[in-house]
């Protein structure tokens, strides 16, 4: 049995399957229709999700299984005060696969270590979100037909983003990639992750302008301002604008630079950006159910 907690618990190799089989399932779906039918997936969500919670209950609707769960901590029997390794424990029951996201770091891990079904780290506080990674992968890949070979700005959140941190990790392990950290002060990388950088002798440069480096960039990776990782209103609200991507940014990047942004977006993307084919935000949204798809059937064995 396997777990996913980091994106990193999958080598590259075995990353090229799961990107090749998911390619294979938006080029085929009609063939998956029924790949894990009679399964259950169970999605514990004790933070607020839209985007993927939905697409996991998508991705194992379209391969013919079934979804049970809750969407908030408050529906569940953690408002009575049940532990995260009782609450697995019991799923383990009901379900064949769960999808966890929890405002701790490492209870998905937690969960993991008690549980007798594959358990999927959905996010965990402002620690990991690997299949945001892995959905993350698969658009550049399929995009830009390779990983590795470009430069990508990381722009916003850097401090506290989990979808940032968790990308990063994954991209070290490819070759040629010059990374651009664009952020205030307030909200600069980690120096645990620059750390790694410097250790590995890969390049980065760290900017608070986005304007003077938007002409180097081969991929834009926005990021929103996230309120709730916030301790402090007033500091939220004087950081929450402080980039905002129009069209006059997009006017000064290269004419095959691509956009990306986890979602939700607040107003770091104004909606003009909408129309440029660079902006590719809702086709990624798009390619993670097919990489979730792709996970359920390996972590299940249907792969094969």
């Amino acid at each position: 049995m396997r777990h996913l907690m980091s994106p990193l618990d999958f080598t590259t190799k075995e990353l090229d399957e799961l990107f090749d089989l998911a390619n294979d399932i938006e080029k085929n779906p009609e063939k998956y229709a029924h790949a894990c039918e009679g399964k259950i997936l169970a999605t514990c969500f004790y933070e607020p999700s839209t985007r993927t919670r939905l697409s996991f209950e998508s991705a194992m609707t379209r391969l013919g299984g079934s979804v049970i769960g809750f969407a908030d901590a408050a529906s569940s029997s953690a408002s009575k005060g049940e532990s995260v390794s009782d609450t697995i424990r019991i799923i383990s029951c009901y379900a064949d696969i769960c999808a966890m996201r929890h405002p701790k770091e490492g209870a998905p891990m937690v969960a993991s270590e008690k549980s007798s079904i594959p358990v999927i780290n959905a996010g965990d506080g402002g620690h990991q979100h690997p299949t945001q990674t892995l959905t993350d992968l698969l658009t550049i890949r399929s995009l830009k037909g390779r990983l590795g070979s470009f430069t990508i700005g990381l722009c916003g959140d850097l401090k506290f983003g989990r979808t940032v941190h968790s990308l990063i990790h994954a991209l070290v392990r490819y070759d040629n990639i010059r990374f651009v950290f664009i952020s205030p002060e307030e909200l600069r990388v980690p120096d645990y992750i620059t750390d790694k950088l410097k250790s590995k002798n890969i390049p980065y440069q760290e900017v608070i302008r986005l304007e003077e480096i938007m002409p180097e960039l081969d991929l834009l990776y926005m990021t929103r301002v996230q309120k709730e990782r916030f301790f402090n209103e007033e500091d939220y609200v004087r950081l929450k604008d402080f980039y905002i991507l129009n069209a006059a940014k997009m006017s000064l990047a290269k004419k095959d630079m691509l956009v990306l942004h986890p979602l939700p977006r607040v107003n770091e993307i104004s909606i003009e950006v909408d129309e440029d084919p660079r902006a590719v935000y809702f086709q990624q949204a798009q390619y993670g159910v097919y990489v979730r798809m792709a996970l359920i059937m390996t972590l299940l064995g249907k792969d094969r």
